[in-house]
């Protein structure tokens, strides 16, 4: 059985305003209401497969506990990463907790965050790399190309037509001659960053070509301990690991690297030119999601948080509005939204790192409106969930309940409150709330006090 590691870090910027630090593209529910990252873990919910490894950013937690939940998915190991990491890491990790169960056991190592259309292509690729994997060999997937594209890296295949190929090199991102060159040759790939491994051929690649990084990632996963469904490591161990990816320690230096190439509509939606291309489109070559209408235009993508989007007489634009932030910007001009986002860094605004909905193991919080000495938020609270008990140093709060019943229980004294009913929880005092229904509580919270942020929060167990 093949035990599959999801990497689910990243922040994808040129997505920005809809991808952020705080929830990036693989955890966007623009695809038919499913996540790329849901979108892989059903692609890898067959009978051939293990319950998956999922690696990511210890700040998406409760976002990969939450869509594992929708996914009707569980995870073997949720390993949270103190710091973001390339991917040498994650696939020396991957390979030492399957070892774990059992040393021969085939870990596909894939990203969380790539499109793919014809899934069933892709699972056929990945039942011909089995033999060869199982017989030693680290078996990466190239991806047929269409055009002469200089934004991926490339593998150089040997001659042949076998379904599983030699590899001849690994070849940086070309410029558009060489693009050219290689498409017109026809023994070059993109390279997909997907992998299939035998866990005990890859620890062993990892102790011949990287014994230092090695060392470094046995010594930071010795660390671990249970939180709840996650796995976290010390930070100061993990900050040791070298940041490098799995090609640069691994597969270049490796021999007997083999590749399957396949052609299952892939593509890895790195800007919004490319989600435009994977979306369905009206007569005129028009994407349009949430509430979005177009008049005499063409080749445009909207999207629509909340509100109406309306596009006239525009061609290839794409026009991205979410509740704080606005995105207008021609087609051709999609990879410079990242520079956008440097610029928001630079000036320490919030609107480069977070989304006004911010969510939590019980729910999730919204932001509406915030002024000085004031802050109003919608909150959602999960059936059976609650938040713990707690004090501020610095503000006070003020409850309305909006549907649902709540527990609220302010300096031990409990008390039901549903649609319409308030409480008020003055500075210093020790409060919790709990759903103990069956429909989740929703409610509009306002704090008032000297200093508003989430540091100010005193946990009393």
């Amino acid at each position: 059985m093949i035990v599959p590691c999801i990497l689910s870090g990243g922040i994808g910027s040129r997505l920005w305003p809809l991808s952020r630090k705080d929830r990036p593209k693989q955890f966007l529910p623009i695809f038919d209401g499913e996540s790329l990252f849901q979108k892989t873990l059903l692609r890898v919910a067959g009978d051939a497969f293990a319950d998956p490894i999922v690696i990511g950013n210890h700040d998406h937690r409760f976002l990969i506990g939450e869509q594992l939940a929708e996914a009707g998915r569980s995870a073997s190991a949720i390993l949270l990463e103190p710091i973001g990491r390339n991917t040498a890491a994650p696939a020396a990790m991957a390979a030492l907790l399957a070892a774990e169960q059992n040393p021969d056991a085939l870990v596909l190592l894939l990203p969380s965050d790539h499109m793919i259309e014809r899934e069933d292509q892709f699972l056929e690729a990945v039942t011909n790399a089995v033999p060869a994997a199982e017989a030693g060999r680290i078996v990466t997937f190239g991806i047929t190309p269409q055009e002469p594209n200089t934004g991926y890296g490339y593998i150089r295949l040997e001659q042949g037509t076998d379904p599983v190929r030699d590899v001849a090199a690994f070849v940086e991102k070309p410029d558009a001659e060489r693009a050219k060159a290689f498409l017109a040759d026809g023994n070059y790939v993109w390279n997909a960053g997907i992998f299939l491994y035998s866990a005990k051929a890859m620890i062993a690649a990892f102790e011949t070509h990287q014994p230092e990084l090695m060392a470094d990632i046995r010594a930071a996963l010795e660390t671990r301990s249970a939180d709840l469904d996650f796995i976290r490591m010390d930070p100061e161990a993990f900050a040791r690991i070298g940041n490098i990816s799995i090609d640069y320690a691994i597969m270049e230096r490796a021999t007997g690297i083999a590749c399957v190439p396949m052609a299952p509509g892939w593509d890895d939606l790195g800007s919004w030119s490319a989600i435009w291309g994977v979306l369905k489109k009206d007569a005129d070559g028009n994407s349009g999601l949430g509430d979005t209408r177009f008049l005499n235009s063409e080749n445009c993508l909207a999207y629509a948080d909340e509100g109406l989007v309306s596009v006239i007489g525009l061609s290839d634009v794409l026009v991205i509005s979410t509740r704080d932030s606005v995105l207008v910007a021609h087609k051709d001009k999609a990879q410079d939204v990242k520079k956008i986002v440097e610029a928001l860094e630079k000036e320490g605004r919030r609107e480069a790192d977070a989304h006004p909905r911010s969510y939590r193991p019980w729910g999730w919080t919204e932001r509406i409106n915030a002024g000085e000495r004031f802050s109003v938020q919608s909150m959602m609270i999960k059936p059976g969930k609650g938040l713990t008990l707690q004090s501020h140093l610095h503000r006070a709060e003020h409850w309305v309940v909006v549907s649902g019943t709540v527990e609220v229980t302010i300096d031990g004294k409990a008390e039901y409150l549903t649609e319409n009913q308030s409480a008020y929880v003055p500075l210093g005092a020790r409060h919790k709330l709990f759903n103990p229904g069956k429909i989740p509580v929703r409610m509009i919270e306002v704090q008032s006090g000297t200093y508003l942020d989430e540091d100010d929060i005193q946990r009393h167990g």
